[in-house]
């Protein structure tokens, strides 16, 4: 115990570093962090797992059922796609039915997330888990809410050539869980057109 003591006495007892010195400290690792960084980057990727991003936007036509009054909706929406070269990517998109409105019935939604997709010659199917916010405008006006969205999907497009593909078909399953009453649901399916933009 008398050592720690001592010992714990003696670290205590140590003189402080200057002010400033910390600082010293500090701007040495940087500089050695970024003449190490700038070494490494020499270094080649192999090929085969080389990254790369693709940017994609398109625009769909959208038919859906809403399970409010089982109605069944015409509308369009927006999208845009970043892709990876490793099958994984993010999708954002917003969708507005309001097409065929009875009682002046219609709602939105604005959903991102992940997106996964494979290439088969011309084809790309890809799935999708997308969550985000959906406005729903209730009858004669009555009132408007805003509530969270939980939609999952898939779908698959076809290249046309290097810059245009055909989204054949989309399909989505969405979720409002906190839905004013009770949950509620709709799904739908969309077609249209994807245009790459680098």
């Amino acid at each position: 115990m008398k050592s720690f003591r001592g010992f714990g006495n003696r670290w205590r007892s140590r003189p402080r570093s200057r002010p400033g010195g910390g600082a010293v400290l500090a701007a040495f690792l940087l500089a050695l962090g970024l003449a190490l960084a700038r070494a490494a980057s020499g270094q080649v990727v192999p090929a085969a797992d080389a990254g790369g991003l693709m940017l994609s936007a398109g625009a769909t036509g959208s038919g859906f059922t809403l399970q409010y009054g089982e109605r069944k909706m015409l509308g369009f929406a927006g999208f845009v796609d970043a892709d990876t070269k490793r099958r994984l990517g993010i999708e954002g998109e917003a969708r507005w039915l309001v097409f065929r409105q009875t009682d002046n019935v219609h709602a939105t939604t604005y959903t991102i997330g992940p997106r996964f997709h494979m290439n088969y010659g011309r084809f790309q199917p890809y799935a999708k888990g997308l969550v985000g916010i959906g406005e729903f405008n209730f009858p004669y006006n009555y009132a408007t809410g805003s509530y969270l969205v939980i939609a999952p999907g898939g779908g698959v497009d076809f290249r046309l050539n290097r810059r245009f593909q055909l989204r054949i078909a989309d399909f989505e399953y969405q979720y409002w869980p906190q839905f004013t009453f009770a949950a509620m649901s709709s799904f739908g399916a969309s077609s249209g057109i994807r245009v790459r933009i680098f």
